[in-house]
């Protein structure tokens, strides 16, 4: 008989509940505490996507917890991702592969022959791993949609998983969010709700002892625990980015003034997070003219709907404020999806984007074909060219593509530099394209900021430009220090013996 591993389930009353980060909070605990713990998300819905090893996609979220747990993530712990495209269409990806594009309705009419793919999957990590820490998306009790769910209760019924209830105090009306969304399941699926958890308190938690008291009288559940808030600035974002968090650094003098373009459909926006964390920088996140100011660099970011983005800059005038920055020598870089607009031409015969062409920006010498294949690898590479006056860099930039289109060079001539190498040995390839006096650049590459390197290189080079001097960049908390603090206030705020009870597993030792 294979077997099966115990399962434990966090599901929450909304979206941005806490359900990602407390499931990296418990798949770090159960680590620690000596047991092999796989993360679990039969669906999700994000622009915010990793590459496994092996070259296959998977949301952001999944891959942070696999981190928490010191595992590699693979696809099985997220087998369905939706990777949303216009208001209405979606590219679904299934086990690491783009399949298909659907709108809502038609996504929800493929769900029935999507299920065996969810629980194949769950199956797979229950007889490798200890314990799976299952997350649900959104709320359970979104009746109109229960009969395509392949993500909550029937994920949950499926496992015979206890499921911890999150609210967001934040949101207001906690109480009524818990209580109502028990009331709302069936009565076998409320036998599997085993504990409340509020999550993002600010203040003192004694006040909402009385709550507690009639949630229990009510709906037979107790409350195991009040989080507060907490700043999760070290680890990744997931689907949304607080675009104003780059501009309060109330204390701190700016010396470094970065402005991004607010893409409607931005992808993988959590590469700019250690930016943010720099002295002395600044983001800022731009989706007017008005906005931009007199930046020291600007960043057209990743998309997963580049020609659609590219209108949107359009029709406010941002494309020809960054045309005019740079003609006044402003540093442009340009990734991804931004690498293609800052291009001549791009042209999609195939009706990847919706066919047709369209001129880019006319910032480099390129053109992009856009493809049915999506490339997704994860690469090595350094840096051969002097961006924006920055230093020679030696290390390795670890990063990652994940894109649909080949972009290649008008000319080869003394104009242009292919300021990245790619790969290792006889593999080796150049990368990118960056003009003559290294000002603009752009690549297919993700993660650059991510490395320490690199990053301090770029900020290096701008502030060169500007004849100062950075600060020496304090020790930045490492993202798996992040996760031990992280599981520190959870293991300190939550009753974990109740949680190990339910899966049959001790926690004692990590306290």
């Amino acid at each position: 008989m294979m077997h099966r591993s115990a399962v434990l389930m966090v599901q929450g009353t909304s979206s941005h509940a806490g359900k990602s980060t407390l499931v990296a909070a418990l798949c770090r605990l159960f680590a620690r505490a000596g047991y092999r713990v796989a993360p679990f998300k039969a669906q999700n819905m994000s622009n915010n996507a990793a590459v496994t090893h092996d070259g296959r996609e998977v949301g952001r979220a999944q891959a942070m917890q696999a981190a928490a747990a010191g595992v590699a993530v693979t696809v099985d712990m997220n087998p369905i991702l939706l990777k949303p495209q216009t208001d209405r269409t979606s590219q679904v990806v299934v086990l690491g592969r783009a399949r298909a594009e659907h709108d809502a309705r038609g996504y929800y009419d493929r769900t029935a022959e999507l299920w065996p793919v969810v629980t194949g999957a769950l199956d797979r990590l229950r007889a490798e791993y200890d314990l799976v820490v299952i997350e649900g998306a959104g709320s359970p009790a979104e009746i109109n949609l229960e009969r395509y769910d392949i993500v909550n209760m029937r994920v949950a019924r499926y496992a015979n998983a206890p499921v911890l209830l999150v609210g967001d105090i934040e949101r207001g009306g906690v109480f009524a969010s818990l209580y109502g969304t028990v009331a709302l399941l069936p009565e076998a699926d409320r036998a599997l709700i085993r504990g409340f958890i509020i999550n993002k308190f600010r203040g003192d938690p004694s006040l909402l002892d009385p709550g507690f008291v009639t949630l229990l009288e009510k709906t037979g559940v107790p409350t195991l625990g009040v989080l507060p808030y907490i700043d999760l600035s070290r680890l990744p974002a997931e689907d949304a980015v607080d675009w104003d968090e780059g501009a309060r650094k109330p204390d701190e003098q700016t010396l470094i003034e970065i402005a991004i373009m607010r893409l409607p459909r931005i992808a993988n926006l959590d590469e700019f997070q250690p930016l943010s964390a720099e002295p002395g920088v600044r983001v800022r996140w731009i989706s007017d003219p008005s906005a931009l100011g007199n930046p020291d660099l600007i960043i057209v970011p990743g998309t997963k709907s580049t020609m659609g983005d590219l209108a949107w800059l359009r029709e406010r005038g941002l494309d020809v404020a960054i045309r005019e920055h740079r003609a006044n020598e402003t540093p442009v870089l340009g990734i991804c999806g931004g690498f293609q607009m800052l291009g001549g031409r791009l042209i999609d015969d195939e009706g990847v984007e919706g066919a047709g062409s369209v001129e880019g920006l006319e910032l480099l010498p390129v053109i992009t074909h856009f493809e049915r294949e999506k490339i997704t690898r994860r690469v090595q590479a350094r840096l051969t060219s002097h961006l924006f006056s920055s230093p020679e860099v030696d290390d390795a930039i670890d990063a990652y593509e994940i894109h649909m289109g080949r972009t290649t060079l008008e000319a080869v001539d003394d104009s242009t530099r292919r300021p990245f190498t790619v790969g290792e040995g006889d593999s080796l390839h150049p990368d990118g394209c960056a003009s003559a006096d290294g000002l603009v650049a752009g690549t297919y590459l993700h993660g650059l900021f991510e490395n320490a390197a690199f990053r301090r290189a770029i900020l290096t080079g701008l502030a060169r430009r500007k004849s100062i001097d950075l600060p020496t960049a304090p020790p930045i908390q490492s993202v798996d220090e992040a996760f031990d603090e992280l599981a520190d206030v959870v293991a300190r705020d939550l009753d974990l013996e109740a949680i190990g009870a339910m899966v049959g597993l001790s926690l004692a030792a990590v306290r």
